[in-house]
């Protein structure tokens, strides 16, 4: 059970840090804000690394990878952030929960798998479920809602990126080089924007970044103990305490359509792991 744990409980709290991005977001510009959840998360995974695991770290086997991996997940973080700083975080959320879908989808074409016509009919339900949530022609559609949506797209390369990773380097030498990445592409463009932060702000970012860290390292943990095909599922229960936080911090409840979209995404989403999993029991 330690598996199912340590990753459902990085799942649990990593609404915290969307919700502290939120709430910077309307006094901060969202690259400073997201340059502070890659800087602070960077230092706390180094600071990790030395004190705990500096003798066994050894250089990126693959640092191309590792640097694409790095620029994806930035983008993926900034995209998300400006989303959240204008619509909910469990619309959000809800969109960017496209990511399994869409990594299915180009499984053939990145990861030369073979995808059936059932996981292919899961994958349209999906996107049925993402129309119900934007209602294009019914609802304005805003930059925010495609930001989310790119969010899902990135994050679903990052993570077929990452399966290329997880047999030559270790996962904390690959935490603390995505945050490294970001740090350093984010502080080109961050003498334009910067805002000098009070006292609290800059509590708030150093949480965010630690958060970051925790949860993350949390995930990688979490595959030592279980196979990621039975983990996946779990990150849909981040919608849980998305949706608390978003009404207790910012009044925001999801409407009936965002709750109908996120029910058919997601059950859309979990019938394609089923079927991965089947398939590979059957091999």
């Amino acid at each position: 059970m330690r598996g199912p744990i340590l990753n459902l409980s990085a799942w649990l709290i990593l609404p915290i840090m969307d919700a502290i991005a939120k709430y910077l977001s309307y006094s901060l510009p969202i690259l400073q804000i997201t340059w502070f959840r890659f800087f602070f998360s960077a230092v706390i995974t180094g600071i990790f690394i030395y004190l705990f695991s500096r003798k066994s770290f050894v250089r990126s086997k693959n640092i191309k990878s590792q640097v694409l991996r790095g620029i994806l997940l930035l983008t993926s973080s900034l995209l998300f952030f400006y989303a959240i700083s204008v619509i909910s975080l469990a619309k959000a959320l809800t969109l960017a929960f496209i990511c399994p879908l869409i990594v299915t989808a180009l499984s053939p074409y990145f990861l030369k798998e073979r995808v059936g016509r059932r996981r292919w009919t899961a994958v349209i339900v999906g996107f049925i479920g993402v129309l119900l949530v934007i209602r294009p022609g019914i609802v304005e559609f805003n930059w925010a809602s495609l930001a989310s949506l790119g969010t899902g797209l990135c994050y679903a390369i990052y993570l077929i990126v990452t399966r290329s990773l997880k047999d030559t380097d270790n996962g904390l030498l690959t935490l603390l080089l995505t945050s490294i990445i970001g740090t350093v592409v984010l502080s080109i463009y961050l003498p334009f924007v910067w805002v000098n932060p009070s006292l609290n702000q800059l509590l708030l970012a150093v949480n965010m970044g630690f958060i970051a860290a925790l949860a993350h390292g949390l995930i990688i943990i979490s595959y030592n103990y279980s196979d990621a095909s039975k983990l996946a599922p779990l990150g849909y229960f981040e919608i849980i305490p998305n949706i608390i936080i978003g009404y207790i911090w910012f009044s925001d409840f999801p409407d009936k359509y965002t709750i109908l979209g996120l029910l058919v995404i997601i059950l859309s989403g979990i019938y394609v792991f089923r079927r991965e999993r089947l398939i590979k029991s059957s091999k």
